[in-house]
């Protein structure tokens, strides 16, 4: 999409996936779901400005009718994750409630201008077109308030910028000229069956499977966004859960702290380790020493992969829509990092008479993010349709 500034934002619990299209080029990020308070008594000062990540020393106040309290100052992303007083999100979180929601949402989108605007301190943005995501649970009933809070003029100013001269201060004015929310594990429908430049069907087979019905079962950190897609669109009897990896996360954390007296600083670093593979499994308590933490990660997972399947089962045989559908599909971070323990449950599901063969596409954890960018595209080409006839 020339001349059009696009950012796109799936709102995960653990991560936030984004992807930016200024004027046809994309960028892509990945920001730890993290906040904590800023205290300038606290603050260390780096001994080498020229060794510090910018993305790692993100210090933010947000100006905006979104946020309750304008004077506070917070570290976001991979900067909190650093602190003692970092703030994760809370079981079955309501995100459009959330401040940390506008906190991190608009303070990436700052980051991402400030990025395209060079060395200037002062930067006046504008998104065209912001396409965000909510899960399942909460996308119909709340979908057009977070569009309200999100859509208008919002002021985000970094404190501590490396490089600049003092106060060390960057303002970024951001302008949000239209909203879309989809709902999380549709998107990633769009994603599998849209071409994202454009805009048509690239998979006409899959589409044609919808004719008989598809699950798709989006795997995140605190729900599992089931959707159904009857004839090429969603269906109404599907809904998704509250459950997802996080507590098995925080169960894993827990057990290689107590026993051994390693501390991981957020579910990102863990989640991180997780999709590295199983030679990455392991920590370093103490200088040149290694623990291997498989026989924590394991079980957790395993136990997981049976819930989700269990899942699976109830939403299957649950909606009269879309029994005796064509296919089941698994996408989303967790199910990517658990893709052998879901395999391996679901050997032992068929083994009992009840088979779930899943699809397990390519890049599952960035599905959602990647229809999100098709959604914006398709919402800009109706405006210009829109326009055009008038």
């Amino acid at each position: 999409m020339k001349n059009e500034h696009i950012f796109s934002v799936d709102i995960g619990n653990s991560w936030y996936k984004i992807l930016a299209s200024d004027d046809g080029g994309l960028m892509d990020y990945q920001i730890p779901n993290a906040i904590a308070l800023f205290d300038e008594e606290f603050y260390e000062m780096p001994y080498d400005e020229e060794d510090v990540d910018y993305e790692e020393n993100m210090i933010v106040e947000i100006k905006s009718p979104a946020i309750q309290d304008r004077r506070d100052i917070y570290y976001i992303g991979k900067s909190a994750v650093k602190q003692r007083n970092v703030s994760l999100t809370s079981f079955n979180n309501q995100k459009v409630d959330e401040e940390r929601t506008y906190i991190l949402l608009f303070a990436a989108a700052a980051y991402h201008a400030l990025l395209g605007s060079g060395s200037e301190k002062d930067v006046d943005y504008t998104i065209d077109q912001l396409a965000v995501s909510l899960p399942t649970t909460q996308y119909k009933r709340r979908k057009d308030t977070l569009k309200s809070r999100l859509t208008g003029t919002h002021t985000i100013i970094f404190h501590k910028v490396p490089g600049l001269r003092e106060p060390k201060e960057a303002v970024v004015t951001l302008h949000i000229e239209d909203v879309i929310v989809g709902a999380e594990g549709a998107l990633a429908y769009l994603a599998l069956t849209r071409d994202p430049e454009t805009l048509a069907v690239s998979d006409e087979s899959l589409v044609k499977e919808s004719e008989r019905g598809i699950i798709i079962g989006d795997l995140g950190g605190d729900s599992v966004d089931f959707v159904g897609i009857k004839h090429n669109k969603p269906v109404a009897s599907v809904e998704g859960e509250p459950f997802g990896i996080n507590p098995f996360l925080d169960t894993i954390i827990q057990k290689v702290s107590q026993n051994e007296l390693y501390s991981f600083n957020s579910r990102s670093e863990l989640e991180e380790k997780l999709a590295r593979g199983q030679s990455e499994w392991y920590v370093e308590p103490f200088a040149g020493v290694k623990k291997d933490i498989s026989r924590y990660i394991l079980p957790q997972l395993r136990l997981m992969a049976v819930k989700y399947l269990e899942h699976f089962d109830r939403v299957r045989t649950s909606s009269h829509e879309i029994k005796g559908a064509a296919r089941y599909i698994a996408v989303g971070g967790a199910a990517q990092i658990a893709e052998r323990q879901i395999r391996e449950a679901a050997v032992a599901w068929s083994e009992k008479g009840r088979p779930i063969e899943l699809l397990f596409p390519e890049d599952m954890a960035k599905l959602n993010v990647r229809g999100l960018m098709i959604l914006a595209g398709m919402q800009l080409f109706s405006k210009k349709q829109t326009a055009d006839r008038s």
